[in-house]
């Protein structure tokens, strides 16, 4: 065994144990898939301050959903120092996003602050 494929095989061990695992519960692989990848699509926040504590997730367009299109919807978020959501403003991405994506931030709960703070969060739809 070179040493090339025994660093691979080492570096690959951590996910030989999680894929047998996964073969051995496979709902619990599917909950954990679930709850990653949202039907609405992947949410992520750029430079976050505040933690999200529960999400809405968003509605997939029909319209978009039919022609199996993909896009995303970047929001500027004001939060309150009691963490529900002030205001969002759209600052990129798809107009076909856009709406369902602000509706859906709008119901957003974050962390409480001592201030109220800006986030800038990206919504990305996927045809999955």
């Amino acid at each position: 065994m070179s040493s090339k494929s025994f660093f691979l095989n080492g570096a690959l061990a951590p996910v030989r144990v999680l894929l047998q695992q996964v073969r051995r519960n496979r709902w619990a692989a599917l909950w954990l898939l679930l709850l990653t990848v949202a039907p609405g699509g992947i949410i992520s926040g750029q430079d976050a301050s505040r933690k999200v504590l529960s999400r809405t997730v968003p509605v997939y367009p029909p319209a978009a959903k039919q022609m199996h299109l993909s896009g995303m919807s970047k929001l500027q978020v004001v939060v309150t120092p009691a963490g529900t959501v002030k205001s969002v403003k759209t600052v990129g991405g798809s107009p076909l996003f856009e709406k369902n994506a602000t509706e859906a931030v709008k119901q957003w709960k974050f962390e409480p602050g001592d201030k109220e703070t800006t986030e800038v969060i990206e919504v990305e739809f996927g045809d999955r």
